[in-house]
């Protein structure tokens, strides 16, 4: 058994909450429960999990920003690193810190940032156009967007900019899938994805290697930094990793909120068809309405004194909840509403401080390229049924999205 300074109990002072976070009840309506937990205080106890709980915007931006507080290197999950094995190696830029994170970090910033981007804008832009010329077949389209669109654009753009061969990225999905759910507990998502764990993770390891990845691609960027001397040769494979584990589901499920924000609030989808300049502010108010990415962990490095004199101990786990942040009336006006005239920067759903995302440049320019395509040859997106969630430890996300798109 491993290790844990962890109470059995609530630490006196902190509210106990006994609910499970990663239970289908909740991921199926995390809603209820954040605002129990924002209600509780400024800090929680999770009893089932012998873990600390932050769900206020305060807490949570102040813990995101906090790297030499709360660590990311025991993980960003609920094992525990400095007992337990992980299941792959470590990643560079989630699970690391200064000085391990610097270089990695770096390099990869460099290559996606949204300078570098500018030269992708006008060949997304005209993928964006042939997909939605694809699935507008007639004056009335009904169509899952899911696959048809939240899919299909980041899986036609995204993998071709990283230099990766066409055969095998249907892949992508189910390994970022299974990754994203062992940050939460040993639970029946993961022991679903398990089974695939090691032919998916010798799929991905294969496709980081220099010989695997086109030239000029993002991919191969990464090699061209390791010649230089800019992070070893060790560490460029795992670099790619990051790329491949979190380049794409996150992006899915982000498109995949947005269309169905936009769908089920028609006066906001009018304002992107009378201002395509609003792509950009729908996506990022659906990264905070929705919060696609929901929860992650950090570990206490010492004992760390948080809101009215709450002490974290040393090595404990602290469950940050980003989307209960995100919804924080404290932070936000009517936080609930999915509204364009709203400034959502600042929101945490790409995290915050030195490890906040370091793909969210390609997130926006994707979302852009597709949001503004719909924008100009969609006249009305509706919900053509009920959606269907999927299902994962860590990610919001939508399995079935019917929608019919009126031209």
């Amino acid at each position: 058994m491993p290790v844990t300074t962890v109470p059995a109990t609530a630490p006196p002072g902190v509210p106990a909450v006994d609910a499970d976070p990663f239970s289908h009840e909740v991921l199926s309506d995390p809603l209820p429960l954040h605002a129990r937990l924002r209600e509780a205080g400024p800090v929680a106890y999770l009893t089932r999990y012998g873990v600390y709980a932050f769900a206020r915007y305060e807490q949570v931006h102040a813990a995101l920003t906090n790297w030499q507080g709360f660590e990311s290197g025991a993980g960003v999950g609920l094992t525990n690193f400095r007992y337990e094995k992980p299941w792959r190696p470590p990643s560079l830029l989630l699970e690391a810190d200064p000085p391990r994170h610097d270089a990695p970090r770096r390099v990869l910033s460099a290559i996606l940032g949204a300078r570098a981007l500018r030269r992708l804008r006008d060949e997304w832009a005209a993928a964006a156009e042939q997909l939605v010329d694809e699935v507008l077949t007639g004056a009335r389209t009904e169509l899952d967007a899911v696959p048809a669109l939240a899919e299909a654009f980041p899986l036609r753009v995204f993998p071709d900019a990283v230099g990766l061969p066409p055969e095998g990225r249907e892949n992508l999905l189910p390994y970022g899938d299974h990754a994203f759910n062992a940050f939460g507990p040993n639970n029946d998502l993961v022991a679903k994805g398990a089974p695939r764990v090691a032919e998916l993770s010798a799929w991905v390891a294969s496709r980081c290697a220099r010989e695997a990845l086109a030239p000029g691609g993002f991919g191969a960027r990464i090699w061209e930094a390791a010649d230089r001397g800019e992070i070893t040769h060790e560490q460029a494979p795992l670099v790619v990793r990051s790329l491949l584990t979190a380049g794409v589901d996150t992006t899915v499920h982000a498109l995949g909120a947005v269309l169905h924000a936009l769908a089920t609030h028609p006066r906001q989808w009018d304002r992107l068809r009378e201002d395509p300049r609003l792509a950009r502010v729908a996506f990022d108010e659906a990264v905070r309405w929705e919060s696609p990415v929901q929860t992650f962990f950090r570990t206490a490095t010492t004992d760390v004194t948080v809101a009215d004199g709450v002490v974290v101990p040393e090595g404990c786990k602290i469950l940050m909840f980003l989307a209960a942040a995100n919804r924080d009336p404290r932070r936000w006006a009517d936080p609930d509403a999915f509204d364009l005239s709203r400034d959502p920067s600042g929101h945490v759903g790409f995290g915050m401080g030195i490890h906040q995302c370091v793909g969210q440049h390609v997130a926006r320019l994707e979302a852009e390229a597709l949001l503004t395509a719909l924008a100009r040859r969609v006249t009305r997106i509706e919900p053509a049924g009920p959606g269907r969630r999927h299902h994962n430890n860590t990610l919001r996300a939508w399995a079935s999205l019917p929608m019919r798109l009126s031209a």
